[in-house]
């Protein structure tokens, strides 16, 4: 049941108790002055209340010319009178450095006592000893530090809704002085808390959240209030876990900033990209910013997305999430308490809370708000070519070529930008490729796809009526606008150019009607969306930008570059929806939603879109790539955490590029690059202009032939992969999956990012570290069997060392799995008719269960419109079944031609399928395996020993 009272500032704490104090005993809250068991005289009396009475002066008017004083300004940083008073030495060094919370978070500015406690905030200079933690706030919010009040909380039929008034003002302009709380149980896992401007409108992400209507019922979760300063608290019903607790820091909701602050129930948080970090994100006074921007992959850096999601593990293997949908710059402060900050500079605090309980239903039902992943289409899934610097159509198509000569897989070939007549979209260039149209073609008849680079900058100097793209574009007004009214002139690779506002649905026709016109000219099957945070050469515009507080606001997150201009637009440009200020991390977003709307029309089939820029909810229209990351082995390893990350932000179609796309590679990298980039959910090799070309066909024989067995080896786990797919799209399920998803009971699992699983049964233990021929991997407590083999390993939870010559990834099988697999060949669209081969990975008991999703690879909505065949299979008491339980064309062409089982202890005496005998094949290894049963998928069997 939801619980309900007010608290008093003591009866909040972190995630833990306060410590005990003493053993002295509490005393009750009317307890006389002095002791029952003491006789007072009345001298004594009135000496001691008269003390009381002038401590309370004192304590009174100290605290009202500190706490009333009004700085009067609209400069963030004014000093106060001389005559305001500093918080007590006392009160301020009570304060433990993990819980001091920053009250000058500005950077660029040496934060000196007199500009501190101007702020009426405590100032302790942090010693720079050797061993110390840096990122201290010298200066703090005091005890008692003002911040809202809790004037009134009403029931509602969905939770409660709740007025916050401010009565002192803060050191930030426009305080706005009453809040409007809304507090609703939407669901039993899901909680929605929003502060708003009740005499004003602020601006909202625009996209689709769900709207309840009836209030949960049996909630996962409690709320609690404090009333002096306002707070809120949740916690876990089950274990009464403080998941929330904002009365940590005072709450600041000021015109431009926003600040609210909250303790964390572990160390152990995961998610807030994009960044370039571990999968566990330090808690130890990092801040990440966010701020979509254009720069390869760099730590403590802004990046291309925008995702304000975290995952919270608690004591116990719990798990819950929290996401604060705000696309305005920010900081995300984690300090060591452990406590985080949300600090942003405008929209409104609009905050969801999912209970989980485990790691994977967190993400299922932080994607039951932003949005379910799209189902790939199903050559999506092969491996995509690609490079910057082909320089002729006729260069490409040689490529490709020389991969279908040495039989190595490949589904899609790409061209960046070099293919535009003078970097123009919608153009290709006519000398140097001139034969792009014949080569798509050649492509099309080997079952091969093709995908060319988009940006979203529109070249504006060519003369009036030669470019269509922009001539349409200005005479439709779809351009963003500057604050003047004028078209927003900035530069990108084709240099001056015009920027497509997104948020205009004219817009999106313009886009599908250029599109449709290059596709007359070039059939393409997908799109690849670049520089489109947006990107820009200069800073803001041609013109500059004008002097306001949206080019300069009172407070600047920690943006790369120090502005929000800083490579991109000037923040006071003007959109459709609203001004650039606010828009700004939307855009990639906006731009896939035009770009996979359009491929619908265009081609009829599920689109294909990649996009560099992302924000929450994008895995319903685009995948991702990591960005322009650099040929070296630190990229190699830091892309393992980028792709868990952004499976756990809902897009699973995420990959990096394969072999590093600045610099030249080297043999040894590429082969173990391309061994791992095999499992990444979208495997793409791609690299720059001018470098060494770093395609499969440049390197040795024996580096030529592990490149090509390992993509081999991915072709055949596409079934398993594409059903991976499939729970995504529907349940919101994790591809790449941390061990951590599996095993949140096991905190040796919380920090691995060298190794991942695809779903829940298959370990990939890549090598990524030079001249080694081995690999060390954690296997989690069970039994575990390798891939290729079957032998098995049982592990009580513990690293184990394994052989990995160049020419091997190592893969293990989790117990309880049935892996289905196919024989694979150079295209997805043959090897999607091959036969399959299951591979069954007993328990100890003998039991294992496992599913196959099929159908046509292409059409849109298959399982929405029941054109699909879904299969499950189970083994119990030596006995294998497969059942179709959604039956569809597309199962008849598909056979079952060999099982594999992994663990039978003991030879049988005979194997029949569907009550015959068969001929079987038994190991030592303890494996069991029948072939040639030529089995149509559309139908049931079973496989008994």
């Amino acid at each position: 049941m939801v619980s309900y009272k007010l608290l008093t500032p003591e009866d909040v704490y972190f995630s833990a108790p306060p410590p005990a104090e003493d053993s002295t005993e509490e005393k009750p809250a009317d307890a006389p002055l002095c002791p029952e068991k003491k006789t007072c005289s009345t001298s004594t009396a009135f000496v001691g209340l008269g003390t009381c009475l002038f401590v309370v002066g004192c304590v009174w008017l100290i605290g009202t010319v500190f706490w009333l004083k009004d700085p009067g300004s609209q400069l963030p940083h004014r000093l106060l009178p001389p005559t305001a008073q500093a918080p007590p030495n006392k009160s301020c060094g009570a304060v433990p450095e993990p819980r001091r919370f920053d009250c000058y978070p500005e950077r660029g500015v040496v934060v000196t006592q007199e500009l501190c406690e101007a702020r009426n905030c405590c100032f302790i200079q942090v010693s720079k000893s050797p061993g110390a933690k840096s990122g201290v706030p010298w200066c703090f919010y005091p005890p008692g530090f003002p911040s809202y009040t809790l004037d009134s909380l009403n029931e509602t039929e969905m939770g409660y809704t709740g007025q916050l008034t401010k009565r002192v003002k803060t050191y930030y302009p426009k305080d706005i002085e009453t809040l409007q709380l809304s507090v609703t149980f939407e669901t039993d896992s899901r909680l929605h808390v929003k502060i708003t401007d009740p005499s004003s409108l602020r601006f909202e992400v625009p996209i689709s959240v769900p709207n309840a209507t009836q209030k949960a019922t049996n909630p996962a979760y409690t709320v609690e209030f404090s009333k002096e300063p306002f707070g809120l608290i949740v916690k876990r019903t089950s274990t009464g876990t403080v998941l929330i607790n904002t009365t940590v820091a005072p709450l600041f909701y000021a015109d431009q900033f926003l600040q609210l602050s909250s303790s964390l129930a572990s160390r152990f948080v995961y998610g807030l990209g994009e960044h370039r970090a571990g999968f566990l994100h330090s808690v130890d006074w990092t801040t990440l910013t966010m701020w979509a921007r254009d720069v390869p992959p760099t730590e403590l850096t802004n990046l291309y997305g925008v995702h304000p999601f975290y995952l919270g593990m608690e004591p116990g293997g719990s798990a819950h999430g929290v996401f604060l949908l705000n696309s305005n710059a920010m900081d995300v402060v984690l300090q060591p308490a452990p406590a985080l900050t949300w600090r942003t500079i405008g929209g409104v605090l609009d905050i969801y809370v999912f209970l989980g309980p485990d790691p994977s239903s967190v993400v299922q039902q932080y994607l039951e708000v932003v949005g379910l992943p799209a189902m790939p289409i199903y050559w999506a899934l092969g491996f995509h070519l690609c490079r910057w610097g082909y320089k002729t159509s006729n260069g490409t198509w040689e490529v490709v070529k020389a991969m279908r000569n040495y039989g190595i897989p490949q589904d899609v070939q790409w061209n960046d930008i070099d293919y535009m007549d003078g970097f123009r979209d919608f153009t290709f260039d006519p000398n140097s490729f001139p034969t792009l149209p014949d080569m798509v073609k050649d492509l099309h008849r080997n079952g091969q796809r093709y995908v060319m680079i988009l940006d979203p900058g529109i070249s504006s100097t060519q003369p009036a009526g030669s470019y269509w793209p922009y001539d349409e574009g200005m005479k439709r007004g779809i351009f963003i606008k500057d604050f003047s009214g004028n078209t927003l002139i900035g530069k990108v690779w084709p240099g001056l150019t015009a920027y497509p506002d997104f948020s205009d649905p004219d817009a999106h026709q313009w886009w599908l009607e250029n599109l449709q016109q290059f596709y007359a000219k070039v059939p393409f099957d997908g799109l690849w969306i670049d520089m489109n945070e947006p990107s820009n050469f200069l800073d803001g515009a041609l013109g500059g930008c004008p002097s306001s507080d949206l080019e300069d606001p009172p407070y600047t997150p920690g943006i790369l570059g120090g502005t929000l201009r800083a490579k991109t637009l000037c923040a006071s440009a003007v959109q459709k929806m609203s001004v650039h200020y606010n828009m700004h991390s939307l855009y990639g977003l906006m731009e896939a939603m035009a770009s996979a709307s359009a491929l619908k029309k265009i081609v009829g089939k599920r689109p294909f879109v990649i996009s560099r820029s992302t924000f929450a909810g994008q895995g319903r229209y685009s995948g991702h790539w990591l960005g322009d990351n650099k040929s070296r082995w630190k990229d190699l390893i830091m892309s393992v955490p980028g792709i868990l990350n952004f499976n756990l932000l809902g897009i699973p179609l995420v990959g990096a590029d394969i072999c590093g796309f600045g610099g030249s590679t080297e043999e040894e990298l590429c082969v173990r690059w391309t061994q791992l980039g095999a499992f990444y959910p979208f495997s793409r090799n791609h690299n720059s202009i001018d470098e060494q070309a770093q395609d499969p066909t440049t390197f040795s024989p024996l580096a030529r032939t592990a490149m090509k067995e390992v993509l081999l080896l991915r072709y055949s786990l596409f079934p398993l992969l594409y059903t991976l797919f499939h729970h995504a799209h529907l349940e919101g399920r994790t591809v790449a999956r941390p061990l951590l998803f599996e095993f949140p009971e096991d905190m040796q699992t919380y920090s691995i990012d060298r190794q991942f699983l695809w779903g829940s049964s298959l370990l990939v233990t890549p090598v990524l570290d030079p001249g080694v021929d081995y690999v060390s991997g954690y296997f989690p407590k069970g039994l575990w069997y390798d891939f290729y083999t079957g032998v098995a390993v049982r592990s009580g939870g513990e690293d184990v060392k394994l052989s990995a010559p160049l020419d091997k990834i190592n893969l293990h099988v989790r117990e309880g799995a049935v892996v289905p697999t196919q024989t694979p060949n150079t295209t997805l669209w043959i090897s999607t008719g091959n036969p399959l081969r299951l591979i069954v990975a007993l328990r100890d008991d003998g039991s294992a269960t496992g599913d196959l999703f099929w159908d046509d690879g292409e059409s849109i909505d298959t399982y929405e419109t029941g054109q699909y065949a879904y299969i499950a299979f189970n083994v119990s008491q030596k006995t294998f079944t497969s059942t179709v339980l959604h039956s569809h064309v597309e199962a008849t062409y598909i056979t079952v031609e060999t099982v594999s089982f992994f663990g039978v202890r003991e030879e049988p005496s005979n194997v029949t399928v569907n009550s015959k005998d068969v001929p079987f094949t038994y190991r030592t290894n303890q494996v069991l395996t029948v072939t040639d049963l030529g089995l149509n998928l559309s139908q049931g069997f079973m496989i008994r020993w």
